[in-house]
């Protein structure tokens, strides 16, 4: 399994490499030649993974806390209240989102990633929970009659067993997130969302061509390593 995502990762990397070559080479005009070049592509990617990696990181630390939280007897009769707050949030449609915290936030990258964290809770939290619940109780019961702790059996039992679920949720949400993330344009947040935004305006195909193939590569690319990470950490256990 190792071996595939590798193989998904290289390929991924070498067809992004090829994209930027060919659009760098093969630009369509010199209006969008202006973008299509190596020091404004490697920005655009390097605004676009910060600010993936920053809502991501985020929305993980808060949705697997709080998908424990509302797992615990004393807590769980919370649970529908959280999932519903969570809920509407991934109703509402992610270009609505960026619209609303910029008008209240304003423009830039901190708005962008904050309106991308509350997109990117759900998938998490759902799995997390979800997770964590599907685990038969008589495992749990077992490791109680071993004189383990709450502690224990919630780090050494249910979160282990619950790692392909929750690492389900959280290569979702960054897949979504990827592509959400190319609508944080609309609010001067930058990225590869920039090329297609742009394109759209000024009706240059090839920027938006650009645009959409090195976001699609870009999500493959982390969906694959995310999965390699999932591998890895159950090898371990």
């Amino acid at each position: 399994m190792n071996r595939q995502n590798l193989i998904w990762i290289t390929a991924s990397f070498l067809l992004s490499v090829a994209t930027i070559f060919y659009f760098v080479n093969n630009p369509g005009g010199k209006m969008a030649a202006r973008l299509l070049n190596f020091e404004t592509i490697t920005k655009a990617y390097q605004q676009h993974i910060l600010m993936v990696f920053v809502a991501s990181a985020a929305a993980i630390i808060v949705s697997v806390s709080l998908g424990i939280l509302i797992t615990r007897p004393f807590f769980s009769q919370w649970a529908p209240i959280v999932d519903n707050i969570v809920n509407i949030a991934q109703t509402i449609p992610s270009l609505a989102i960026l619209a609303l915290f910029f008008t209240y936030l304003g423009r830039g990258f901190s708005t962008a990633v904050f309106a991308l964290w509350l997109y990117a809770l759900l998938p998490i939290l759902r799995n997390t929970s979800a997770g964590i619940q599907n685990i038969s109780p008589g495992i749990i019961e077992a490791a109680r009659g071993m004189g383990m702790s709450n502690l224990h059996i919630l780090t050494r039992i249910e979160l282990p067993l619950a790692l392909p679920v929750i690492m389900g949720g959280i290569r979702t949400s960054a897949v979504i997130t990827v592509g959400a993330a190319a609508l944080a344009s609309f609010i001067g947040a930058g990225g590869l969302g920039d090329l297609i935004v742009t394109g759209l305006t000024v009706s240059r195909n090839t920027l938006v061509v650009a645009g959409g193939i090195l976001s699609a590569l870009l999500a493959i690319f982390l969906d694959q390593v995310l999965d390699l990470i999932e591998n890895s950490l159950r090898v371990r256990q």
